[in-house]
């Protein structure tokens, strides 16, 4: 690549050229719904609030939005990439545009950061319903109490070592999405409905450690495994459950089951501003100062709680 294609118009394009490329972690519209917002912060008062079909007595029984919710603060974030001048003039191997290519893989990975920070912190972070969004204790109106953060035995097998989890069977794994999947199709809403009857789309997400027993769990739904077979083959034929590994996450002994064709997702996505880049380049002031040239990443957005209905924290004790 000669020196003249390294300007700043080439070095831009080739950001937004491999920003479209790669879109990013496949799991995040899977698991959260993005709205655009036009002001410092958006209030969700909606959530958990759908009225259901009645017997028509005494008029219409109208349902608004909660007085409580959540508020998400849009928050700016930026990247800055520093190239010298002679770079790049004497760049002649792309070596600048593999690191603007690699500006926007970092730039599309953001998303999946921030998402990732909500469910790590899920067990200690309040959801819409003023209880953590992984709890044992949800409870609105007449849903009774219900638990989205739930413990599963599996100490019949030797699978800790010093305390810790070592390598659950495919059995052990297949056992604990079933009991994810069970406890979603169980909530209800706060007039006592069920929420998810007709999800029929999961997906389960755990650390790279335990990557190989997701994906052999999910994928080859029958094991034999004697008299306590675990069979995932009558729910694999009704339902879709797919795997998502998250390099963040740093459990060792826990997944995570998310309903992911409900209407509200799990999770929101803010976005103030779409993702923009700007240069102090040719002919600037910084150019003259410096010798050198910046290109800055930045956006306006934030994520939020959505169902917590939608998500169970399954550990394997």
């Amino acid at each position: 690549m000669s020196a003249q294609a390294l300007s700043s118009r080439a070095i831009i394009g080739e950001f937004f050229k491999a920003l479209e490329q790669d879109t990013g972690a496949s799991w995040i519209d899977a698991l959260s719904m993005l709205f655009t917002s036009d002001q410092d912060g958006e209030d969700y008062k909606w959530l958990g609030q759908t009225p259901v079909m009645r017997e028509w007595i005494g008029g219409r029984n109208a349902k608004g939005f909660r007085d409580n919710g959540i508020r998400i603060d849009n928050l700016h974030f930026e990247a800055t990439l520093e190239v010298l001048t002679k770079d790049l003039r004497r760049d002649k191997t792309g070596q600048v545009m593999v690191r603007i290519r690699e500006l926007a893989q970092r730039t599309n990975a953001h998303w999946a950061s921030l998402l990732s920070a909500l469910i790590i912190n899920g067990e200690s972070t309040v959801a819409y319903d003023g209880q953590f969004f992984f709890d044992t204790d949800h409870s609105e109106g007449d849903s009774g109490v219900q638990s989205n953060d739930i413990s599963i035995d599996i100490s019949t097998l030797p699978t800790k070592v010093h305390g810790i989890l070592a390598n659950p069977s495919v059995e052990e794994m297949q056992l604990t999405i079933l009991k994810g999947i069970q406890q979603i199709f169980g909530f209800k809403d706060d007039v006592g409905e069920p929420m998810n009857e007709n999800a029929t789309r999961f997906a389960v997400m755990g650390p790279v450690s335990l990557m190989h027993t997701i994906e052999a769990a999910v994928t080859n739904p029958l094991i034999a495994a004697g008299a306590s077979q675990t069979s995932m083959r009558p729910a694999m034929d009704r339902l879709t459950i797919e795997s998502a590994i998250n390099p963040r996450l740093p459990w060792t002994d826990k997944i995570a089951v998310f309903r992911t064709d409900g209407s509200v997702s799990p999770f929101i996505r803010q976005q103030e501003t779409t993702v923009q880049i700007k240069a102090k380049a040719e002919g600037s002031e910084f150019e003259f100062d410096n010798d050198a040239h910046q290109y800055g990443v930045d956006a306006w957005r934030n994520v939020g709680y959505g169902y917590w209905q939608h998500a169970c924290l399954a550990t394997m004790i």
